[in-house]
């Protein structure tokens, strides 16, 4: 019996850190992207994984971090408001009851129908249990409080939550400690 590979669990699936030119973090791409940016010569290698790729005639270091050889003008730097990200910016917690293990949804903390809007201000991961519960009212008329106020999460603080222990070398470009020097 044949099993199939999931998405995501091959070498060039890693995750890369890409920063601009002046190593401000940009995003987050796949080793796979990060290889073909490298052989075009748009980006440079800044850190590795300790694994190589090999193709015929060409071995690369895995990629961890990459660096543009040119600076890009960021004007948007806003995370994308999705049903994923504010679960992730949540951490898969539901924000009334602290659930985790459970299936989770997003409630709107002033409901669409009495002028709430879709806004990382007022969404927030919830149980299923607790949506019912709440139903159409706000969380103070439900005596529901809420575990976290909701905010908007910038790039950075959005980016750190890809760190695992296999890209410890992000944790100086991300802020998350001193750049060592020596």
């Amino acid at each position: 019996m044949k099993t199939l590979k999931r998405k995501g669990n091959g070498i060039l699936n890693r995750e890369v850190l890409v920063l601009n030119q002046n190593y401000q973090p940009l995003l987050v791409c796949t080793a796979r992207r990060a290889i073909c940016l490298i052989y075009l010569g748009k980006v440079e290698l800044v850190e590795s994984y300790h694994k190589v790729v090999h193709s015929p005639s060409v071995v690369f270091p895995l990629p961890s971090v990459i660096k543009l050889s040119r600076y890009v003008n960021t004007h948007n730097n806003d995370i994308v408001l999705s049903r994923r990200n504010v679960l992730k910016r949540d951490q898969h917690q539901c924000q009334y009851c602290a659930k985790r293990s459970v299936p989770m949804t997003l409630d709107h903390i002033l409901p669409k129908e009495r002028g709430g809007s879709d806004s990382w201000e007022n969404l927030v991961a919830c149980c299923q249990e607790c949506n019912r519960k709440k139903g159409n009212r706000r969380p103070v008329e439900a005596k529901m409080p809420l575990i976290r106020r909701p905010k908007k999460p910038n790039k950075i603080y959005y980016i750190r939550q890809f760190v695992k222990r296999e890209q410890i070398s992000w944790r100086p470009y991300l802020y998350m400690e001193p750049l060592g020097l020596d």
